[in-house]
């Protein structure tokens, strides 16, 4: 049978892992919540950008590469 100190060294190292358990999913869910902040923005962004598109061209045109040759050709 365990002796008082053998289960109180264990109590301790218990306690000590479940410290460091807890610091660790803090960090995580600080983090995925910060990235959560960054995925957010960027849709923002995105949406701003599909709703600009249509306003600077009218759409996708289908391009001819002969259209885009250098004046002096």
């Amino acid at each position: 049978m365990p002796t008082t100190e053998q289960l109180q060294a264990r109590v301790e190292a218990l306690e000590i892992k479940s410290a460091y358990a807890e610091d660790l999913l803090e960090d995580l869910n600080l983090t995925i919540y910060k990235q959560q902040q960054q995925i957010d923005r960027l849709q923002q962004m995105l949406l701003d950008l599909q709703q600009r598109l249509p306003e600077q061209g009218g759409g996708a045109s289908v391009r001819n590469l002969r259209d885009e040759l250098p004046p002096h050709y």
